[in-house]
C-alpha cells in the first residue's frame, strides 16, 4: 500500500488551514504521518501539546538558528525533560542560517554556532537524530559536524536540502540522509535534481516545509503535508523508480533515523 510521510511541517502556521481540514487532504494522497517541527519556545510547546494529542502527528523539537536568542540555560532543561516524551522524534530544526547576517557580523555567526553546538549535545544526551536547518553556511556548519562527531551518535538528516552535489558527498559520510521539499520541482531546481539523481534510496527523506516552498504544479498556493505526494512524483521521475519503490525506502529510512517513530 502507498504511505507517505511529511518529515518536515509548520502546521500552526498562521497560514495553514485548520488541522481536520489538513488531515483530509493529506489522507486524499496517501500521507499517513506529519512530523511537525519547533523554532522558537513558544512553538516548542504548542507543537509537542499538538503531536500529544494527534495519533498521527508527532513533533520534532529545538530553537531555529534565527531565534537563537531564547535559546536560554533554562529552556535548555526543559527541552531536556519534555524531549523524553515518546512522541519526540529529534531535536530540531537547528543549525546555521547566516542569509539575513552581514558578512562582518561575527558576533550573530558565533551565537549561531554556540547555540547549534548546545543542541547537538542535547541531542546526544537524549539518544535523538537532529534536524538540521542550513542557509548560506555550508563551510561553517561541515567544520563544525567534524569537530563535534562524537556527540553524533544518532545521526539525522540535512533539511530541505539544497546544496551542491560535493556538499552532498561530505554530509554522507558524516552518517546524515537530505530531506527533499518542493525545490525539487521547481526549473531553476537544477542543482537538487543532480543531487537525487546520484543519491541512493538510503539518502532521501521528504518533506514540505509547509506552508513554504509549495511544489509544482501547486506553486505560488499555501504549501500542505499532500504535496508530498508531488514531490515524490517528481523523485521517481528523476530516478526512474516507481512510487511504491519510492514510498518503502523512505518508510524505511524514517523507522532507521527517527527511532521512536511507532507509525
Amino acid at each position: 500500500m502507498l504511505s507517505f510521510i511529511d518529515t518536515h511541517a509548520h502546521l500552526l502556521d498562521e497560514k495553514m488551514p485548520d488541522i481536520d481540514i489538513l488531515r483530509e487532504h493529506w489522507k486524499c494522497n496517501s500521507i499517513s504521518n506529519v512530523f511537525v517541527v519547533s523554532f522558537d519556545k513558544k512553538s516548542i510547546y504548542d507543537y509537542n501539546k499538538l503531536a500529544i494529542d494527534n495519533k498521527d502527528i508527532y513533533c520534532i523539537l529545538g530553537v531555529h538558528p534565527e531565534e537563537v536568542k531564547d535559546y536560554t540555560p533554562n529552556l535548555e532543561q526543559e527541552l531536556l525533560e519534555i524531549c523524553q516524551g515518546e512522541k519526540v522524534l529529534a531535536i530540531g530544526e537547528i543549525g546555521l542560517d547566516y542569509h539575513y547576517i552581514d558578512s562582518s557580523d561575527e558576533a550573530s555567526k558565533a551565537k549561531q554556532k554556540e547555540v547549534f553546538v548546545s543542541q547537538i549535545k542535547l541531542a546526544d544526551k537524549l539518544n535523538l537524530p537532529i534536524v538540521i536547518h542550513l542557509r548560506d553556511a555550508c563551510q561553517d556548519m561541515l567544520k563544525i559536524l567534524k569537530e563535534n562527531k562524537q556527540y553524533i551518535n544518532n545521526g539525522g538528516i540535512i533539511h530541505c536540502f539544497s546544496e551542491s552535489v560535493e556538499s552532498f558527498r561530505e554530509f554522507k559520510k558524516l552518517g546524515f540522509a537530505i530531506s527533499v521539499g518542493g525545490v525539487i520541482t521547481f526549473k531553476n531546481g537544477k542543482k537538487l535534481q543532480e543531487v537525487i539523481r546520484e543519491a541512493e534510496l538510503t539518502d532521501i527523506l521528504l518533506e514540505t516545509d509547509c506552508p513554504y516552498l509549495t511544489p509544482e504544479p501547486y506553486r505560488g498556493q499555501v504549501n500542505e503535508p499532500k504535496n508530498v505526494y508531488y514531490i515524490a512524483e517528481k523523485i521517481c521521475e528523476l530516478k526512474n523508480i516507481s512510487m511504491e519503490e519510492l514510498s518503502g525506502a523512505t518508510n524505511k529510512n524514517i523507522k532507521r533515523i527517527f527511532k521512536k517513530f511507532r507509525g
